[in-house]
């Protein structure tokens, strides 16, 4: 995480964010569930997953889109602004998986002072987890 906020005109559409891993724990799982109110038993019990069809719990979409938000504003800095998330979910996220985050910048508008970000989460194990974009508003003028 970054503590000096980018400046939009520092900022050029096809600059990468830089990877981030994030291991997949049950604790983040749960947490994340708890966190959204999100008391889905799938997400905190492994035996009604199990039920469902998979081995164990999974991530839900909220947690999901926490990461997506914060892996941006994270690389942007402590005075932007997230405008838009928009996500699609794919593979779970299991315990023991590990995901990697990945980013490029993909549009900015002059006008919004505003660059659109495309991120993707893929696990070492299924895949694809998500995909979408984050519209996230930066200070203009040089410092």
């Amino acid at each position: 995480m970054t503590t000096v906020t980018l400046q939009f005109e520092n900022i050029s559409v096809g600059d990468e964010l830089p990877a981030r891993e994030v291991p997949i724990t049950s604790s983040l799982i749960v947490g994340g569930a708890i966190a959204s109110r999100d008391f889905t038993p799938v997400h905190h019990d492994k035996k009604v997953a199990q039920k469902g069809g998979l081995p164990d719990i999974f991530m839900n979409i909220l947690t999901s889109n926490g990461l997506m938000g914060s892996y941006v504003t994270n690389w942007a800095g402590p005075d932007s602004t997230t405008r838009k998330i928009a996500l699609k979910l794919g593979a779970p996220n299991l315990p023991g998986f590990v995901m990697t985050i990945t980013g490029k910048v993909k549009a900015k508008d002059d006008a919004l002072g505003t660059v659109e970000v495309e991120v993707s989460g893929e696990n070492n194990v299924w895949g694809l987890h998500m995909l979408g974009t984050v519209q996230v508003q930066l200070p203009k003028g040089a410092q």
